[in-house]
């Protein structure tokens, strides 16, 4: 049987294809599991998993929270903003506090790039990086490059676009390593001030006009604006930014073709993509959802397969 290469799932930057491909094959078969009237397996009975969430969180803590529940693992829900940590507690000294309940994973999100490394060097449990600030996210990469194999066949020599706050977005950095090693060309689009200046060194097409980059790609993943991290204003309005780099449907129409749209959500409808857009038959936004549960339940299991008890 292949074997998970990693102890954690840090980042994608660590991750081989073989990694990826050994994930989405573990998906597929979650997946035919979350959609038969019995949705759970005993798979991680004796597993007991900590989600520990620095910053806030819906979609990503629910989606672990019910692949964890599918696996039948035990599981601890931490929420930084009504715990200790408010009062002071360091990072450290909260996760051993957790640990000393004799946890075997940690599911993390923090608003510091590298707290999951950290943590991973300082305390003995599989680490999950959730997110950490605006470095990576690799459970979403992972869910989104399996969407666009669900939909398309295969990633490999698909031409990606990714749209928006690329500066900010740790979704982006992770999606550009996943569908990189997973053969596909990518380019990023958005203002110059949303996109870091050495960004080409990663191996990426840049482009400005959103329509130019549409007419190149076969998908097109319209990324939040991020409000919430920028300290400073980045483009003079939120209409202004809707109307250049917003999808809305009649710049569809415009295509001589049929694209694929993706969203990470949540979705500031009428800013980056409109209802019609999101709603659409173009739109596998909510496959997305449904796939991040079978995803995440493919890389617990994985990991908790290197579990040395």
């Amino acid at each position: 049987m292949k074997r998970f290469s990693q102890k954690h799932l840090l980042g994608i930057k660590n991750l081989t294809r073989e990694d990826i491909e050994l994930v989405f094959e573990t998906a597929d078969n979650f997946k035919a599991i979350i959609n038969r009237p019995i949705k759970k397996v005993p798979s991680l009975r004796d597993v007991t998993i900590a989600n520990i969430f620095f910053e806030n969180s819906t979609r990503t803590r629910i989606s672990f929270e019910l692949a964890q529940k599918r696996l039948s693992a035990d599981v601890i829900n931490f929420s930084a903003s009504s715990s200790s940590v408010s009062k002071g507690e360091t990072l450290i000294d909260t996760v051993k506090n957790i640990l000393s309940m004799k946890v075997d994973m940690v599911v993390m999100r923090h608003p510091a790039p590298g707290a999951s490394l950290f943590l991973a060097k300082h305390i003995n449990a599989q680490i999950i990086n959730a997110g950490d600030g605006t470095h990576e996210h690799p459970t979403q990469a992972i869910l989104d490059a399996y969407s666009i194999r669900e939909k398309l066949g295969s990633v490999k020599g698909k031409k990606v676009v990714i749209v928006g706050d690329i500066t900010h977005s740790r979704v982006a950095l992770s999606n550009i390593f996943c569908l990189q090693k997973l053969g596909a060309q990518v380019m990023v689009c958005g203002p110059t001030t949303l996109i870091p200046k050495h960004i080409t060194s990663l191996g990426v097409k840049v482009e400005h006009n959103l329509m130019k980059a549409l007419q190149w790609c076969d998908v097109a993943n319209m990324l939040r604006i991020q409000l919430e991290r920028q300290e400073i204003k980045y483009f003079p309005s939120l209409r202004e930014y809707s109307m250049l780099f917003g999808l809305d449907k009649q710049k569809l129409q415009q295509l001589n073709k049929e694209i694929v749209i993706m969203h990470p959500g949540p979705i500031n409808r009428g800013v980056e993509i409109t209802s019609d857009v999101a709603d659409s038959t173009h739109s596998i936004i909510l496959d997305q959802v449904e796939n991040g549960v079978a995803t995440r339940m493919a890389i617990m299991y994985l990991l908790a397969g290197n579990i040395q008890k």
